[in-house]
């Protein structure tokens, strides 16, 4: 008798950080990026988020019959302002220097559609980062790399970023855009276990 057939599981998100956590975790995505409007005018952090991985996921939901639609947004959370992606190096500098020898949190919002059976669930995932001091020299040089500027809050735990993240409590994959146990209690919320989507080995 043959297995069933594992469920789809579509990425709304251009995210390359995002689809390499779920690949990594054994998960095979499809991608559809949901091209939606990122504007949320005045909500907090954490609400912003959530509506907007709500939104991702409810956009390309009704193009994915019989699939699994996730939605994520990150955005870095400083003295009670959002900082989403920079627009230039000297934006880069500018919000290191706010972050350097400082605490911030990293907000992700995550939204799973079940198409099949219309069921959602909506989380949100909060990581807390604890920040080092580069150097003047150090922040220039770290300016200069384009892939800063696909960074929520100017920043990653990994790549040329790493060493100037002194620690985080929380969920590792959250820092990187998509919180893998908050995606196993989403999954579980709507009836779908996460081993159910793990793809065979080549």
């Amino acid at each position: 008798m043959a297995a069933p057939e594992a469920p789809r599981l579509v990425l709304a998100s251009g995210s390359t950080a995002r689809l390499r956590v779920l690949r990594d975790a054994g998960l095979a995505p499809e991608v559809v990026v949901s091209g939606v409007d990122e504007e949320v005018g005045d909500l907090a952090t954490a609400e912003a988020v959530a509506v907007l991985a709500e939104r991702k996921a409810s956009a390309v939901a009704p193009r994915c019959q019989g699939a699994l639609v996730l939605g994520c947004d990150s955005l870095l959370e400083l003295d009670g302002v959002s900082l989403g992606k920079p627009a230039s190096g000297a934006e880069v500098v500018a919000t290191w220097r706010r972050l350097a020898n400082r605490q911030a949190l990293l907000h992700t919002g995550h939204c799973l559609i079940d198409t099949g059976t219309g069921r959602r669930a909506r989380d949100v995932a909060s990581t807390l980062i604890r920040f080092g001091r580069p150097t003047d020299e150090e922040l220039e040089a770290y300016a200069a790399r384009g892939e800063v500027l696909e960074l929520a809050g100017a920043f990653s735990i990994e790549g040329h970023g790493g060493p100037f993240v002194d620690g985080i409590d929380g969920s590792p994959s959250n820092v990187l855009g998509l919180s893998l146990p908050l995606l196993r209690a989403l999954l579980a919320a709507v009836g779908v276990r996460i081993s159910d989507l793990w793809r065979d080995p080549a």
